[in-house]
Order: C-alpha cells, then structure tokens, then sequence
C-alpha cells in the first residue's frame, strides 16, 4: 500500500519518459533515467543489469510501469545526489558550502561507488571560504570520513582559532583521541612560534642594520624623536629600543601566538597597530607607520608559517 505521505520530487526528477524511481526515505519519489545513474555509479550500472524476474513473479513494487527502489538517504540528500549524476545541461552540480550536507552526500557517494562526487565534497571541505570560517566543522567532518589531506588542511587552518574551542554541533563525529591530537598539534605549533620571539636573527637578517628599519626607531642625530621608547628587554632588536608601539605590538602578538599560532594572527595585530598608531597622529609614524608594518608583518608570518610546517598532526588514516 503507497504511503499517503509520498510526494513527487521537482525538475528534472520528475520526468514523463524517466524508467526507474528512486523514493527516498521521507517518501520522496524520483523519477529518473537508468542511463544517466549507470553511466555515473557502477552500482547502479550492476543493479540495472541484474536479470529481471518475470511479469508477476517477482515482489518488486511497481507504479506506473516503473519499478520503485527505496534508498535509505533522504530527500535532500538524494536531490544532492542525483544532480552529480546527471548531465550538466540537465542539472548543475550542487553546491556543497552547507558543511551540514557534505557528510550525507559523501556517505551516500561511497555507498553507491561514486568517485566524482567524492572528490567534489573534498574540494568542498577544502574550500577556502570553508576553511576560514569553520575549520574546526571540516576538521571533524574530514576526520570522520577518513580524509587524511583534508583533515590536516583544516587542522592547519585552525591554528588561526583559540587553543580551547567553543562547543560545536560535529564534535560528536571525533573521538577524544582525535580531539586530543589536534590540541597537541595546536600546542606544538604555539611552542615552535614561541622560540622566533626569542631570537631576531630573522629579523636582523633581513633588514641588515638599523638604518634599513629607520621607521621603528627614534633617530637622535636627525633630531627626530616620536612616540616614546619601548622597555620591554625580549624585543630589542640589534639591541635598540624601538619605538613604544612596536613593542606594544609584539608583546600582544606574543601572547595571541600562544593561542593562535598563525600568519593570520600577526597580520591582523599588525593591521590593528596600524589604526592605533595613525589615529595618534603622531607627524613621523603615521605617514610611515603602514609600509613598515605591512613589511615586517608579512616577514614574521612567514617566519611562523614555516616554524609550523615540520609540525605533524599525529593521527592514524
């Protein structure tokens, strides 16, 4: 007996001329082609091949001449699903920014040996916009599916997230053991970020001397004096004091590496510092103060991008 609540899906599932009906679990019933799902997935192209029992011999349910296969994804799911399947004229590919999706439809591409659409739920979850916003959902998304390059792409990117993240729907999809390396990784980061906070060789070796970083320095013989000195003796390069803001600068950065050990994090503190130090107008630093910083800036977050690299996220695949 046909269930009261089963619906019809919308275009192009809902063909005249289509020869199978797939009806999902919420009783959404799809119309479509055996071709185009055989040509996509091997296990469709077997399914339809399987001999056919004869006219009333077989309890395979029938409606209007189709035969009627039930799948266990839902509704949503299975429009997800279909649309990889059919041709790019009859239906664009779906996008899958909603990270809610993309475990449903990578689950249903395994399950019917789709490849195509497993790759593309990859390049969702390594999509950029995806990674910025919620790394740590594609961090548990990936590591649920077992997908080794994703789930270290976006533990990558979680670097630029506090140490100690707020709760969150998917955590329920990682064991403690991956939560607990991923903190370890994030750990290890911060402590390889600490030690250039250290050492300014990097610094000094790119500059050279003084006189290549005059915008971070008061310039007695010129008579140019500005905005105050920093006493903080961790940051003295070539053994100078800088200019107070600067050493303002980097005891925020100092700290905010220990939370978010990322090139994102020095550049955002730098941005900041900029504002502050133009809004002070002080005649020397404001006119100089953004190519100085940008410089250096993007200088220290490669020097943390690189401090982090060799880190491994200790996870079995």
């Amino acid at each position: 007996m046909e269930s009261p609540t089963q619906t019809c899906a919308s275009a192009p599932f809902d063909h005249a001329k289509a020869d199978v009906i797939l009806r999902s679990a919420d009783g959404v019933e799809f119309r479509v082609f055996m071709l185009f799902l055989s040509l996509a997935s091997p296990f469709f192209e077997t399914l339809f091949g399987l001999p056919q029992a004869p006219d009333g011999t077989s309890d395979q349910e029938m409606k209007d001449g189709l035969a009627v296969i039930a799948v266990s994804e839902d509704s949503k799911t299975l429009d997800l699903f279909l649309r990889f399947c059919y041709p790019s004229t009859l239906a664009e590919d779906p996008c899958l920014d909603n990270l809610t999706e993309v475990l449903s439809v990578l689950a249903a591409a395994r399950k019917y040996s789709l490849d195509l659409i497993e790759r593309k739920v990859c390049q969702a979850l390594a999509n950029p916009k995806v990674l910025e916003t919620e790394p740590l959902r594609s961090f548990a998304i990936a590591r649920n599916a077992r997908l080794k390059h994703e789930t270290i792409t976006a533990a990558r990117h979680n670097l630029r997230q506090p140490l100690i993240p707020a709760l969150f729907a998917e955590i329920n999809l990682i064991t403690a053991s991956d939560f607990l390396a991923l903190l370890t990784y994030h750990k290890k980061c911060a402590i390889a970020v600490k030690a250039l906070m250290k050492d300014f060789t990097w610094m000094t070796n790119h500059y050279g001397n003084v006189d290549s970083c005059i915008w971070l320095f008061n310039r007695p013989r010129y008579n140019q004096y500005c905005c105050g000195q920093g006493t903080d003796t961790r940051f003295l390069p070539w053994n100078t004091a800088p200019l107070a803001w600067w050493t303002t600068y980097m005891q925020e950065v100092y700290e905010l590496l220990q939370d978010s050990p990322s090139g994102d994090t020095v550049r955002t503190a730098a941005d900041s510092t900029i504002q502050k130090v133009r809004s002070a107008n002080c005649a020397a630093c404001s006119g100089r103060v953004k190519e100085g910083m940008t410089e250096f800036s993007n200088l220290l977050a490669l020097k943390v991008e690189e401090a982090v690299a060799p880190i491994e996220l200790e996870m079995d695949f």
